[in-house]
């Protein structure tokens, strides 16, 4: 393995959907201050809208309504990883007559970390996340049930 792989910090992606295809671009400025602080750097960005009767179309940078970046900013954010069966796969998360964001990006603040890792021969077996609705649907649970055993009411 080289020596860049080795200090490459864990790699993720992201589908964001935006209903009826709006897209204001309001996250696109937070998502440049991540890269430019070092926190993250952006592997791969595309965008694709799909048609009410399912059909998938690529977005070109110059098509996304960017509310006011300059999204050709973004313009160079294609390293090769997704490919067309990756954004099909994405395509398919997404409902129709809505667009989305495909983002790959790689965790540089867990590069050292993971480096370390490496170096001492460990290796990731598993690893996830837990979407924000199913916290908050856990913890609208759990305060149903405590009131309900206390018969206490929020």
């Amino acid at each position: 393995m080289s020596d860049d792989l080795l200090e490459t910090g864990p790699i993720d992606f992201l589908v964001v959907e935006f209903p009826g295809n709006r897209m204001t671009g309001e996250g696109l400025p937070l998502l440049l201050d991540l890269e430019d602080r070092g926190i993250i750097r952006i592997l791969d960005l595309a965008f694709i809208r799909k048609e009410l009767d399912g059909t998938v179309v690529g977005l070109s940078m110059s098509e996304v309504d960017d509310g006011g970046l300059d999204i050709t900013l973004f313009q160079g954010a294609s390293s090769g990883l997704l490919d067309d069966e990756d954004v099909a796969e994405a395509a398919s998360a997404v409902e129709p007559g809505c667009s989305a964001g495909i983002l790959v990006y790689e965790n540089r603040w867990a590069a050292p970390f993971a480096a370390a890792l490496r170096r001492g021969g460990a290796q990731l077996v598993a690893s996830g996340r837990i979407p924000i609705n199913a916290i908050l649907a856990a913890l609208d649970a759990d305060e149903a049930s405590v009131q309900a055993t206390t018969g206490e009411e929020s």
